[in-house]
């Protein structure tokens, strides 16, 4: 399948939103790649996110998200989940809005905590974004980037719905349908 308006669908939202799993269903329906960035990014750096922080600092980090992102944003018929923050930059939000159809999946403070507890990965993948850390810190975090999600999103999309019907959702509105953005 093919849209050239949207030669490729960009996930975004906070941790825990589903963008992964979303992502390859999605990629799966449209008989397209997935890629989730922040697993490209991991063996490009040969390291975890929360080991790029600690040892080179989130701004080394956010460039080689950036430049990432830059290669993902050439590729066409891929589904690809982005990092929770690759929104921070206004460079990548124009990219993003730019270069694909960009589905941003909402997620709720609670519901991002609940999924991130379950995830047994991510203790040792993901750093504290605040020294608050746990819910404190999804709700703070969430609260300073709401806004740029909404900046680069062309749709928003609520999370706490099974992946088969967001996927389901993001293709009406890649088709052409329309969705509230909420």
């Amino acid at each position: 399948m093919t849209n050239p308006m949207y030669p490729r669908i960009f996930l975004i939202g906070y941790r825990g939103s589903g963008k992964t799993t979303v992502g390859r269903v999605l990629a799966d329906r449209l008989g397209w790649s997935f890629v989730d960035a922040d697993v490209l990014l991991e063996a490009r750096a040969g390291k975890t996110i929360a080991r790029i922080f600690a040892e080179d600092g989130e701004p080394a980090f956010r460039d080689l998200e950036s430049k990432i992102l830059a290669e993902l944003a050439a590729r066409a018929q891929h589904v690809i989940a982005t990092g929770g923050g690759i929104i921070l930059r206004p460079a990548n939000r124009s990219l993003l809005h730019d270069s694909g159809l960009v589905a941003w999946l909402q997620v709720s403070p609670g519901l991002a905590w609940e999924r991130m507890q379950a995830d047994p990965t991510t203790r040792d993948r993901r750093p504290n974004l605040t020294p608050a850390g746990g819910l404190l810190e999804v709700q703070t975090v969430l609260t300073a980037r709401e806004p740029l999600y909404r900046e680069a999103a062309h749709a928003a999309f609520p999370a706490e719905r099974s992946p088969e019907l967001l996927a389901a959702d993001i293709l009406h509105v890649w088709n052409g349908g329309t969705t509230s953005r909420s």
